[in-house]
C-alpha cells in the first residue's frame, strides 16, 4: 500500500496524535490470536503489541479482537514465525533477524550492521521500496508483515570485563542475534541466541561472558548490570531495529477490507508510538543505570572499524550466494548511501553541535 492511500484511510497527518478512523463494523465478529517474541516484563516492547489490539478493536467496534500471549504461553519467543505460518496462531509480533537461520534476507524487515537508523528505516519501508521488496520475499512463507516498532540505535551490550580491542573478543562467549552473530564469529566471538528471559542466568552463571538486549530501559529491568557492568555503545549491528507484526497470509485474505485497514492503521500507530516511548524513557533509564554500578564505554575505533569492514565483507558474500538476498540488498545499500549523505548535511550537524554544548 502506498503512503498516499494509507493517509487517506487511516488520518495520519504531520503531528496527529491519533489516528481520526471511525469505528468499523461492517464485518461480522472475527477472534485472532496474536503470539509475542517478549516476556510482559518487557512493557515497552510487549506493550506497544497491547495498544495495538486495543486499538483494532476500537476502530472495528469491538468486533475484531485479537489476544495477546507472551513469549512462550504459545510457543517459545524464537518460533513466532514457524506459528504464524503453520497457522498455529494467526499473528505474531517479533523481529525479523530471530529468523536470520532461515534466511539472512529475513533482517532487512528489522536491522543489518551498520545498517539505517530508525527514521531511515522507516522511510525505507514506507517510501523508499522496501515493503514492497519484503512483502514479494515473505509471500514465500505464506505471510504479510506490517510495520510495529523501533527500538531507536541499540546499546553495544553488557560485558563481564572491559573490551578494548579486537584481541579482548577473541573466545568471547556473547548472546548476539542476527547478522551480528555471524560478523562477530568473524571476529573472534561464539555466538550465542538466547530468548530475553534468560540472558540474566547465564550471564550470572558464567554460561556467556556478555549480553545485547536493547537498550537503557529494557536492560535495567532485565537486571543486567549486576552481573556484567562493562555498558558499551553503541550497537553497531542495530541503529534502527524494527518490529514486524507477521500475519498469516489467508488470514488476512479471509479478512474484511475494512477489518484490514483498521489492522495496518493500528500497526502504524504501534510503530510510531514504541519509538516515542524508548525516546522518553531511556535517558532517566540510563541515568539509573550508572548510579548502580554501569560502566559506561564506547567501542575503540580498531573494534569500530574492524567490525564495519567484516559486516561488509558478509553482506558481500551474502550477496554472491543468494539472489533473495542480493535483490533487496543493492537498492538498500544505495538507499542508505544517500540517507547518510542527508543527514550529514542538517541533521547530524545539528546534532552534534547541541550535543558538544549540553556537555560544556
Amino acid at each position: 500500500m502506498q503512503r498516499r492511500s494509507f493517509l487517506k484511510k487511516t488520518a495520519i497527518g504531520a503531528g496527529a496524535g491519533a489516528l481520526a478512523v471511525p469505528a468499523l463494523a461492517q464485518g461480522g465478529q472475527v477472534n485472532w490470536r496474536l503470539a509475542s517474541s517478549f516476556p510482559k516484563t518487557l512493557d515497552t516492547i510487549y506493550g506497544s503489541a497491547d495498544q495495538f489490539v486495543k486499538r483494532v478493536a476500537e476502530l472495528t467496534g469491538g468486533k475484531f479482537q485479537i489476544r495477546q500471549f507472551a513469549a512462550g504461553e504459545i510457543v517459545p519467543g524464537l518460533q513466532v514465525m514457524d506459528a504464524v505460518q503453520a497457522g498455529t496462531v494467526e499473528m505474531g509480533h517479533t523481529p525479523a533477524y530471530y529468523y536470520f537461520g532461515k534466511d539472512p534476507t529475513f533482517c532487512f524487515d528489522c536491522a543489518v550492521p551498520f545498517g539505517l537508523t530508525s527514521r531511515q528505516q522507516t522511510a525505507w519501508m514506507d517510501q523508499g521500496g522496501g515493503r514492497e521488496l519484503l512483502r514479494e520475499f515473505y509471500k514465500g512463507y505464506g505471510i504479510v508483515n506490517f510495520l510495529a516498532g523501533n527500538t531507536g540505535t541499540q546499546m553495544g551490550g553488557w560485558y563481564r570485563k572491559e573490551i578494548k580491542t579486537v584481541a579482548d573478543m577473541k573466545g568471547l562467549k556473547m548472546r548476539v542475534a542476527g547478522f551480528a552473530g555471524r560478523v562477530m564469529e568473524r571476529m573472534g566471538v561464539v555466538p550465542q541466541q538466547i530468548p530475553a528471559g534468560d540472558v540474566y542466568a547465564a550471564l550470572e552463571k558464567g554460561t556467556i561472558d556478555a549480553a545485547e538486549w536493547v537498550g537503557p530501559y529494557d536492560d535495567e529491568k532485565l537486571g543486567l548490570v549486576r552481573v556484567a557492568p562493562h555498558y558499551y555503545t553503541p550497537g553497531w549491528w542495530e541503529a534502527g531495529p524494527q518490529l514486524s507484526f507477521y500475519v498469516n497470509i489467508k488470514e488476512w485474505e479471509k479478512l474484511p477490507k475494512e477489518y484490514q485497514a483498521a489492522l495496518e492503521a493500528a500497526s502504524y500507530e504501534c510503530h510510531v508510538s514504541m519509538q516515542a516511548d524508548y525516546d522518553a524513557k531511556n535517558p532517566a533509564a540510563l541515568a539509573r543505570l550508572m548510579k548502580n554500578g554501569a560502566k559506561l564505554h564506547n567501542f575503540s575505533k580498531e573494534i569500530m572499524d574492524a567490525a564495519y569492514k567484516t559486516s561488509t565483507a558478509v553482506m558481500e558474500e551474502e550477496a554472491a550466494k543468494n539472489a533473495k538476498f542480493k535483490k533487496i540488498y543493492e537498492p538498500w545499500k544505495r538507499f542508505r548511501q544517500d540517507q547518510n549523505q542527508w543527514a550529514s548535511v542538517a541533521e547530524a550537524t545539528m546534532q552534534n553541535y547541541l550535543i558538544s554544548i549540553g556537555r560544556r
